[in-house]
């Protein structure tokens, strides 16, 4: 089984066609593409014939060059739907998992979602992928470049599964081949090319067609799960730094998997202040007895220190909506509470940026926050989408069970910085919400470059929420590299795998791994 019954291996969407605008643009209404038509392959020979064609193609117009690939649409920066590209790759027909007897594996199509991974392997295997929360992201990018979600503290990460994975790479003949790589493969290239897609991020190598996972876990039957808020006019600087504080410190001090304190994932929304709330989402193992008590402790260690006093959220906040009726926690089957909070937000534009925390935050960090979050800097800024989201993070996938490409492995918690927009708004407008977005990242790590350089306190940040300014001295004076930030050591062994599967960079973007300088090791 490769594609569903009635797929065509191949549909080409061209400009005059009424699918074609939807097509062309991902879920970041900032970016919109032209390309010379989108091909949307429904199985891995139809991925492999339409690359071939495209690849080989002349013509066209001559400031589109770009073959980029789509999953789910969720590249947050231009990658796949930029000005300069010309056909995209549409996998989202392929998008069936089902068990593979041959390598002994679940095989997972790479167009299907999160929710097709949660709804359909799920319910057929009693597994799942430790992913992410938001349904539609595709697992074509999410595997890629790591993935993680709310069962990641007690399960590790999407990749650290992977035991098999098809790409459609060209030769340096253009030429397209089908390989297929494995963890135990005989040959060191192919568990090479296994390895980059363990971390490596999306569209760097080829076009991926499946995804073998073997060794899968099982999620808890049930969880706790619990989501409450507080009135931003509530706080005080001094309360704000406590909630963070006490927050980041959870984290720190509860490190083991094996523990239900370990298990337990949460979200802290910190909202500008014009959203009116703050969120906590949290979310617990229930079928581990010491659960219920793991929750009550963190609520007490998190909620219970500040004197704003928390309600039911009410607020929409990022991408996702407001959970309601939970604040105090309820019992809820594990795949019922993932759909209560499964969101990708509204169509709208937005801008990124990650950091990965080995500390609790520093009280200069808490100082900028709470400056740029409303209080006393862009106090005439008013945005109710822009915010800070702030993930729990380590434990379990602080134990990777072997090497990947993810080297930040002893990460405490895991921030998204983000906001949006409306298409419709002006320049001006626009220029606003994104200066807001780059002030408050530079001066949160304004000690370190105004980034989360490699060191004691920060580790980088992640390709899954890629910010194109990381490429940018005048937003990154680390010294670090956008590739050392995402990959760190890393990144030499993903160019030699660059140089040996795709030589001729058809599958290139603004950060997308560089061929070797040296053209050698």
């Amino acid at each position: 089984m490769t594609h569903g019954h009635g797929i065509p291996p191949t549909t080409t969407i061209a400009p005059a066609d009424k699918r074609y605008a939807a097509l062309s643009r991902g879920f970041n209404q900032r970016w919109i593409a032209r390309p010379d038509y989108v091909r949307l392959v429904g199985s891995p020979d139809g991925v492999a014939r339409a690359l071939s064609e495209a690849v080989n193609q002349e013509g066209g117009h001559p400031d589109r060059t770009r073959i980029t690939v789509r999953s789910g649409g969720h590249c947050y920066e231009d990658f796949v739907c930029g000005d300069d590209v010309r056909v995209i790759l549409d996998v989202g027909p392929m998008c069936g998992i089902y068990f593979d007897p041959a390598l002994e594996a679940y095989c997972v199509e790479s167009g299907a979602t999160n929710w097709h991974t949660y709804s359909h392997l799920y319910p057929l295997s009693g597994r799942a992928l430790p992913g992410g929360s938001c349904y539609s992201v595709g697992t074509g990018g999410h595997i890629t470049g790591g993935g993680f979600g709310l069962l990641s503290r007690q399960q590790g990460l999407t990749v650290d599964y992977l035991y098999a994975v098809e790409v459609a790479v060209v030769r340096p003949d253009r030429s397209v081949e089908l390989v297929l790589a494995t963890r135990d493969d005989p040959d060191p290239d192919r568990r090479d090319l296994l390895w980059a897609h363990t971390g490596g991020g999306g569209g760097n190598f080829g076009v991926v067609t499946r995804f073998w996972f073997r060794d899968l876990p099982e999620p808890p039957s049930k969880v706790l799960l619990t989501a409450r808020s507080w009135n931003w006019s509530d706080f005080t600087k001094e309360e704000f730094a406590k909630l963070v504080t006490a927050y980041g410190e959870y984290f720190r001090d509860h490190q083991d998997p094996e523990e239900a304190s370990g298990k337990l994932f949460a979200m802290l929304k910190l909202n500008h202040m014009s959203n009116g709330e703050i969120g906590l989402l949290a979310q617990v193992d229930d079928d581990d007895p010491r659960g219920a008590k793991a929750l009550e402790h963190f609520l007490d260690s998190v909620d219970g220190r500040i004197r704003p006093k928390s309600a039911q959220m009410a607020a929409p906040m990022g991408e996702h909506p407001p959970v309601q009726g939970m604040r105090v926690p309820r019992r809820l089957p594990w795949l019922t509470a993932t759909q209560a909070i499964n969101s990708s937000g509204e169509n709208r534009c937005g801008k990124y940026k990650s950091a990965y925390l080995r500390r609790p935050f520093s009280p200069a960090q808490i100082e900028a926050m709470w400056a740029y979050l409303g209080k006393e800097h862009y106090t005439d800024y008013v945005n109710k989408e822009a915010l800070i989201q702030v993930d729990s993070y380590g434990s379990a996938i602080n134990r990777p069970p072997r090497p990947t490409a993810v080297p930040q492995r002893d990460s405490i918690l895991k921030l998204q910085f983000q906001v949006y927009w409306k298409r419709v708004e002006e320049e001006a407008d626009v220029n606003r919400h994104i200066a807001w977005i780059r002030d408050i990242y530079r001066k949160t790590f304004a000690s370190t470059g105004g980034v989360p350089a490699i060191g004691e306190a920060t580790d980088g940040c992640y390709i899954n929420y890629p910010d194109a300014d990381l490429s940018d001295s005048s937003w990154n004076g680390s010294g670090d590299r956008w590739s050392k930030l995402y990959y760190k050591d890393a990144y030499p062994r993903l160019q030699r795998v660059k140089r040996r599967w795709d030589p001729l960079n058809v599958f290139h973007h603004r950060q997308s791994v560089e061929l070797p300088a040296d053209g050698g090791s």
